[in-house]
């Protein structure tokens, strides 16, 4: 039988790379890409992001799910809002939502973009 090789991602590698960048931007976040892109229908990106800061309300682009790898964080949309800990997995709304960072905190968020139209 042959072995064949796969790429494998550490993901609390990139984690710890990406969370320490996010604590020097302006921005308090960093990301990385670990799957997707244009030629692709489906988009992971391991966010990393520093405490007190976030992302603001937006639009979703599509089905979307989010995982938390480290720290705290709350989804905030129009249905209610979700506190999340490092564990937690979450589908997002097809709605206008924001996330606010409780604490340095690591998730993976995964897209179809396109695949629905958002509310709101």
């Amino acid at each position: 039988m042959v072995e064949r090789h796969v790429d494998v991602i550490s993901l609390n590698e990139l984690a710890d790379k990406q969370l320490e960048e996010a604590r020097k931007a302006n921005s308090g976040r960093s990301g990385h890409t670990v799957f997707g892109g244009h030629e692709h229908s489906l988009r992971q990106t391991l966010l990393a992001l520093a405490a007190g800061h976030g992302l603001d309300e937006h639009a979703s682009p599509g089905e979307a799910t989010l995982q938390v790898l480290r720290g705290r964080v709350r989804l905030q949309a129009q249905q209610g809002s979700a506190e999340l800990s490092a564990g937690d997995y979450i589908l997002i709304p097809l709605e206008r939502h924001s996330l606010e960072v409780l604490e340095d905190s690591v998730i993976l968020l995964t897209v179809v973009p396109g695949t629905r139209e958002a509310t709101g």
